[in-house]
């Protein structure tokens, strides 16, 4: 088990939520995903691993995590929500729109832009989700 696994379950037990062995394979699946899945796919993806675990089951799993603030929910314009844990570190997105995959960024010069933008306006800024749509520049463009 990775020390991320460790992780996910720690904030499972600090948060009261008894870990079954199912939740346990979600949170895994959850954790070793290098991409955003949605319902459907966690519930293929868990379901190769255990071939009893329901698609109720993943989407009841899902909620209590997401109600925890365990894992993030997105709206990435493709008429899914998708999933992430909650990242250590802030990153925003950059989505490819004839793809659908998300790359993960992270700028400090936005950041600071983000933060001067907010005082400016009378904030102390305590959070913000930045997601970019794109379409990959040809050869040329590059």
């Amino acid at each position: 088990m990775t020390e991320a696994i460790k992780s996910l379950e720690a904030l499972c037990a600090e948060r009261g939520m008894r870990m079954t062995e199912q939740r346990r394979v979600i949170a895994r699946i959850l954790e070793e995903s290098a991409d955003h899945p949605d319902v459907e796919e966690l519930y293929r993806r868990s379901s190769k691993v255990d071939a009893k675990i329901s698609i109720s089951t993943v989407y009841r799993t899902v909620k209590l995590f997401e109600d925890a603030g365990i894992i993030e929910r997105h709206d990435f314009r493709d008429g899914r929500s998708r999933y992430e844990t909650v990242p250590e570190e802030h990153h925003d997105h950059l989505i490819d729109l004839k793809t659908g995959v998300v790359v993960e960024f992270h700028s400090p010069e936005i950041e600071a832009l983000q933060e001067r933008i907010a005082r400016e306006h009378g904030f102390r800024l305590v959070g913000h989700r930045l997601e970019l749509y794109g379409i990959p520049l040809a050869k040329d463009e590059k």
